[in-house]
């Protein structure tokens, strides 16, 4: 059954009030999120958030049990239709069929999109070094990444969905391949939704963040304005006080003797004020990253950034 396109012409995903259960598991609770056109959205959490059951509902493959969601101003669930021939998705499983060739796969793929470009997809092909005549049985991890990728694309899709999508490919192929993929997107106008565990790479090549916590929305908004509102601050006191430091909109507090490091959100001149009250000279300031905001706030362990593995 198709749905009336809603009223909103801006967003390309309007998430309401969004709840889910999987029996007494609390898998998304009261989700909200608005997705602009042209933009890229990064949705950032820990393995087990809530980040794959969000994107299955924007998919229709999950029905809201409460609240709504919207592609397009479409339901995804009841006109599946009318949203995913707009959507191209690349799942973490890489769900391909093994007993196909890569040239095999491309024109299969193609017959379900009538807006495939076969010179864009031949193009990717050969930039990703696919060879067309390998099984993909065949085929290494990070090929098969850059195969969901490539099938991701190729029909132009107005909303590109990308649930991990550096899942198996090597920093080299993450900086020069597929951030440079998400520009070109957005620079011809249509979205990206970007979910990742990855906070270097999500800072990277995103203009609206939002963190995910056990199925809850902590924190939402355009990147600039994140970092804008965190600080960095190292206090350094004349006398070792004899506990931590206590400075209002702190949200971590890390060190010891004489030097503390404090990540902290509000305006700055009011915090370096704060901290002249209690004794402290601010001593360095700076921009926290987006992971130090993440743990800062939610106090996460096992979210990853990408560490050098040698030359690229």
């Amino acid at each position: 059954m198709k749905t009336e396109a809603s009223p909103s012409t801006n967003a390309a995903i309007e998430i309401k009030s969004l709840g889910r259960r999987f029996g007494s598991k609390l898998a998304l609770d009261n989700v909200s999120l608005t997705v602009s056109h042209g933009v890229v959205f990064g949705l950032v959490g820990e393995n087990g958030a809530g980040k794959t059951t969000l994107i299955k509902h924007i998919l229709g493959l999950l029905k809201a049990q409460s609240g709504s969601v919207r592609v397009f101003g479409l339901d995804p669930a009841s006109d599946p239709a009318g949203v995913l021939g707009r959507v191209g998705y690349l799942s973490e499983q890489r769900d391909l069929p093994l007993w196909i060739r890569v040239d095999e796969l491309l024109r299969y793929t193609q017959a379900f999109y009538p807006k495939w470009d076969a010179a864009y997809a031949e193009q990717l092909r050969q930039q990703f070094g696919l060879d067309p005549a390998a099984k993909v049985k065949n085929l290494s991890r990070g090929e098969c990444a850059k195969a969901g990728l490539l099938l991701a694309l190729a029909h132009r899709p107005d909303l590109l969905l990308l649930d991990e999508p550096s899942s198996g490919l090597d920093p080299v192929v993450r900086r020069d391949i597929l951030e440079a993929i998400i520009r070109t997107v957005v620079d011809e106008g249509r979205t990206v939704f970007f979910s990742s565990h990855l906070l270097d790479e999500i800072e990277r090549v995103s203009d609206h963040v939002a963190m995910v916590v056990n199925g809850k929305v902590v924190l939402s908004g355009p990147l600039d304005a994140i970092k804008e509102l965190h600080h960095r601050l190292t206090l350094r006191f004349g006398t070792a006080p004899a506990r931590p430091p206590t400075l209002a909109g702190a949200l971590s507090v890390k060190g010891g003797g004489q030097e503390w490091t404090v990540i902290c959100n509000g305006a700055l001149g009011e915090l370096t004020a704060a901290a002249a009250n209690l004794g402290a000279q601010v001593v360095e300031q700076g921009v926290p990253s987006l992971e130090e905001i993440f743990v800062a706030r939610v106090g996460a362990k096992c979210l990853k950034t990408e560490r050098p593995t040698g030359p690229s």
